[in-house]
């Protein structure tokens, strides 16, 4: 029987040589890959198998570092946002997981802790972005305190840059962090993808790349293909049907699209209901039979339609590439106005996933 044509392939291939071009830009600081959000929406089972030269794990849900922490006993995993009650911090404590500490109600809950165990802290500095951290005037106070508990075997400063992938970047949030610091000496984490593409690791013991790892880049004018990086996922689908069109026909609902002139366009297995955002307006790209061609009209929960009329050997049966190999997830985000990391953390469940090995 057949099945709907749409899939999402995962190259874990491109994975292993985005890690190795990461590797590269770290030079000597160790690597937490950020696998997130079930791994940015490509599968944390899925793409485990490629990441084995990774020195640690970064990721926010809990129940993905246990999960992780099963599969792997050796390598550090860490808690992005820590722990939110007394029993996650048991949790991470079994487990041994390295947390993040961005909160004097965390330290207390640290404080009160009553285990055999200890664990890594990462003690989040607030330098500039004002989502998470210790506020900068107790960061000092917050590091005493946690270095006082049997609990803590070893404390890292880190921050979270805000504006590393536009021409601003991380100075003042790096003069701000110093600050706060003052005359402690401790080992720290800071960079991020975008940062690590601008001037590389900057003498820190752990950096976190995210977007990276799944091929494609944070910054607007640093294309992923002039750095080498690889699409991890490919979104695929085929031509379902044909339309002829005359001229003043229109496409899709609320036929935002008219045709100037006769036309054929394909129907596309492929819609908001799978991932492909709605937001993206006729004109933007897509591949049929490696060709670029636009879409037209809007985008419905289960189709779009693209203009095939210079393509005349396009047919039902088709191949499509909504994104990935071919055609860069920026640049269909860019039309979309949105970003890579929302495209690829938004597929359905419904698309199914093939791997490359």
């Amino acid at each position: 029987m057949l099945s709907r044509p749409i899939q999402a392939f995962i190259d874990r291939d491109a994975i292993r040589n985005n890690v190795a071009i990461i590797q590269k830009l770290s030079g000597s600081s160790k690597v937490f890959g950020v696998v997130k959000c079930d791994g940015y929406g490509h599968g944390l089972k899925r793409i485990y198998p490629a990441l084995s030269e990774l020195d640690g794990f970064a990721v926010l849900e809990i129940e993905a570092a246990c999960y992780l922490r099963n599969l792997d006993t050796r390598r550090p995993i860490l808690l992005l946002e820590g722990f939110f009650s007394a029993e996650e911090l048991n949790r991470c404590l079994e487990f041994q997981l390295d947390v993040v500490v961005h909160s004097e109600e965390q330290v207390e809950l640290i404080e009160a802790a009553e285990s055999s165990k200890s664990l890594r802290v990462f003690l989040k500095v607030n330098s500039g972005m004002n989502r998470l951290g210790i506020r900068s005037d107790l960061v000092v106070r917050c590091y005493n305190r946690l270095e006082r508990c049997e609990a803590v075997n070893f404390v890292t400063a880190m921050t979270h840059y805000a504006d590393a992938d536009v021409a601003r970047g991380v100075d003042r949030q790096n003069i701000n962090f110093s600050a706060s610091l003052g005359s402690l000496s401790l080992t720290t984490s800071k960079s991020n993808s975008a940062s690590l593409i601008r001037s590389g690791s900057k003498k820190e013991n752990w950096v976190r790349p995210g977007i990276m790892l799944y091929g494609s880049s944070p910054i607007a004018d640093v294309t992923a293909a002039s750095l080498g990086l690889k699409p991890a996922m490919t979104l695929k689908s085929k031509i379902i049907a044909i339309q002829h069109l005359k001229a003043g026909d229109r496409v899709g609902y609320g036929g935002t699209f008219t045709a100037k002139s006769d036309m054929r366009i394909g129907i596309v297995a492929g819609g908001y209901g799978d991932g492909y955002p709605r937001s993206a307006p006729s004109g933007s790209p897509i591949l049929v039979n490696g060709v670029r061609v636009e879409t037209v009209g809007r985008v419905s929960m289960d189709t779009l339609a693209v203009n095939l009329t210079g393509t005349p050997s396009a047919n039902v049966g088709s191949d499509i590439v909504l994104w990935g190999e071919g055609l860069p997830i920026e640049e269909l985000a860019h039309w979309a106005n949105t970003i890579s990391y929302e495209l690829l953390t938004r597929v359905n469940r419904r698309v199914p996933f093939v791997c490359s090995d």
